[in-house]
């Protein structure tokens, strides 16, 4: 799986690309927050070693309101970085941020790719490295993160367990704050799926409680020319299969909304593959019609004719096409599709989660605070009619009670109302008919805590963050 200069020129050339000013180290305010990502949406990958103004020109050819910013690395020590050479709090990229954000986009940033040293790398010490992911996420006011693993750094365990590692201490103290962090992987893939590292990377990340958001396919370079629109839907096909073998507690309409698809549009590093507008066209209705999450590409840069069919550049595709032709495609999955339900974890008292004891879906099981650990026993979908369900079941006040005391447990999905939960004030979640809050016992947050309703007081006890 060959990754050329063409996903990350070499540092050495990059401060003849970079705009005047554009390396500045003077220190900016934190990014403003953005609005977040609909159930599908188009984020191509834009490259930080241009002009900030690109995400603005992009979106007002062509209304595209997401995007990937590649790539942060290591500057040769444990530091973040825009491309090795650019802070992260630089002026130029925090205002296109924030002008992205007020006409109602929003952006990803993606950790590694194929040049430069990757962070889990170059951190030896899981405080280290999650040191450094928190002064993105926050100096950018992040909800999303891709991690984009390939070459040497996928075949390293040690920075693979690392990185699994501070990702998740972050992601449950960002939970116990009341805030989402979604984590991607972007990973290389063949049209029969992904390889034994990459799967590996996974399942550490699945055993070091991460949870995975999105995993991020790379359709390009296979080597011989082939059918490119073909091999992406055959790749995103066998993916969905290994991912049903890791995460088996998700539905397939769940494995689905957790893949992402990157082809390299126009002529690959391997150049007799090229990907045309019309793979693209195949890719996009594919991802509609099963609930893929993420299309992205590489790279918003080179979404252009070159003056010549064929050609392999960084600045155009090598294929016949319009102006954001490419872009233009993608971005028709945003906001449609099947917009599958919000699942995942329910995180709550100490960072802890709700969790079904013993992940057992007999009726009557109890629910339960447990450490965060991405099983299915803590798998819940935000059901369009109300319910919070899990292990196939929903999540039950005891006896339809509405006395303060009652505990919950899992049940037989029935449509009753003791069935029913609602986003109250202060983040909590309201039974209706009764008018108590879901609430953890004690109060106490130690593993085992039984869950209950009792009188809304917003305590931190009954402070609760769904998934997004």
């Amino acid at each position: 799986m060959s990754r050329t200069s063409w996903r990350l020129p070499a540092l050495a050339a990059l401060l003849a690309l970079l705009p005047t000013g554009l390396a500045t180290t003077a220190a900016h305010a934190a990014a403003n927050p953005g609005p977040g990502f609909p159930a599908q949406y188009a984020a191509p990958y834009v490259e930080t070693w241009k002009s900030p103004t690109a995400m603005a020109d992009a979106r007002a050819a062509t209304g595209l309101k997401y995007f990937t910013l590649a790539f942060v690395i290591s500057d040769g020590s444990c530091n973040a970085t825009f491309n090795g050479n650019t802070p992260i709090t630089d002026g130029g990229w925090q205002s296109a941020i924030n002008s992205l954000r007020a006409a109602g986009g929003d952006v990803i940033a993606s950790f590694g790719g194929a040049a430069g040293t990757e962070l889990g790398q170059a951190c030896t010490s899981v405080s280290g490295l999650k040191a450094q992911y928190k002064r993105v996420v926050d100096t950018l006011n992040l909800t999303k993160i891709d991690l984009d693993i390939e070459g040497g750094s996928l075949n390293d365990t040690a920075a693979n367990d690392r990185r699994n590692q501070a990702l998740a201490q972050l992601q449950q103290e960002y939970a116990a704050a009341g805030r989402r962090l979604a984590v991607h992987y972007t990973l290389p893939v063949n049209p029969t799926g992904l390889e034994a590292n990459s799967l590996s990377l996974l399942g550490n990340a699945k055993s070091r409680g991460l949870d995975v958001g999105v995993v991020n396919i790379m359709t390009m370079d296979y080597g011989p020319a082939m059918d490119m629109g073909k091999a992406a839907t055959d790749a995103a096909t066998a993916l969905r299969g290994q991912l049903g073998n890791i995460w088996t507690g998700k539905t397939d309409q769940q494995l689905w909304a957790m893949e992402g698809n990157t082809p390299m549009i126009g002529v690959n590093d391997t150049q007799a593959e090229v990907f045309s507008t019309g793979n693209a066209t195949t890719l996009a209705n594919f991802a509609a019609a099963k609930g893929i999450q993420l299309l992205a590409f590489w790279a918003l840069g080179r979404d252009k004719a070159c003056a010549g069919n064929g050609t392999l550049s960084d600045s155009c595709s090598g294929t016949s096409q319009s102006p954001y032709q490419f872009a233009r495609t993608f971005n028709s999955i945003t906001g449609g599709g099947t917009s599958p339900r919000p699942t995942g974890r329910i995180s709550g008292y100490g960072g802890k989660c709700v969790d079904v004891a013993a992940a057992s879906s007999a009726n009557g099981a109890a629910v339960q605070l447990y450490d965060c650990n991405g099983t299915a026993a803590q798998n819940w979908t935000v059901a369009a009619d109300g319910s919070l369900q899990a292990l196939g079941k929903c999540l039950d006040v005891t006896s339809a009670g509405t006395a303060n005391g009652t505990k919950v447990q899992l049940w037989d999905c029935n449509g009753t109302a003791a069935q029913q939960w609602q986003t109250g004030a202060n983040s909590t979640l309201v039974n209706p008919v009764s008018g108590r809050c879901l609430d953890a016992t004690g109060p106490s947050s130690a593993n085992g805590t039984r869950l209950q309703i009792w009188d809304c007081f917003g305590a931190a006890n009954q402070q609760w963050l769904l998934p997004a």
